[in-house]
């Protein structure tokens, strides 16, 4: 069971990277994650499509807030050990809207879902990420 008092939007201002790249949290519970991101240049690769990576590394933010918010008793963090892309759709322009579910919950590893979709509710991509439960003394530094 997680921790009652983990705040999202705490676990949000301790990612620097995810203010770096435009990743904006809308709401934050451990049954959901939202946020979103706009489009810009410098997200782009060639022909002012919104890049891959982009993409997966909001998916990554909004999938360690969600898995941060289930943390079991005793964890104080999560790692992001693998993550799983598909793409359907380019983005051009606007912004994209993610919403971020758990999948699994267990004492070693969460396992979530991103759904990123474009201004227009279509499908761009769907990530799975699996995230390693660290508790004090285990975390690599």
């Amino acid at each position: 069971m997680a921790e009652k008092g983990r705040d999202g939007n705490k676990a949000f201002a301790a990612m620097p990277f995810g203010a770096t790249i435009g990743a904006e949290l809308t709401s934050a519970r451990p049954e959901e994650v939202i946020g979103s991101m706009a489009w810009a240049p410098e997200r782009c690769t060639g022909g002012g499509i919104m890049h891959g990576g982009a993409l997966m590394a909001f998916a990554d933010t909004l999938g360690g807030i969600c898995a941060f918010l289930n943390l079991p008793d005793g964890a104080n963090a999560t790692s992001t050990i693998e993550s799983k892309t598909n793409f359907f759709r380019a983005v051009r322009s606007g912004r994209v809207h993610g919403t971020t579910r758990p999948l699994h919950v267990g004492r070693s590893t969460i396992v979530v879902q991103t759904d990123i979709r474009d201004d227009e509710g279509r499908a761009v991509a769907l990530v799975i990420q699996t995230q390693a439960v660290l508790a004090p003394g285990n975390a690599q530094q």
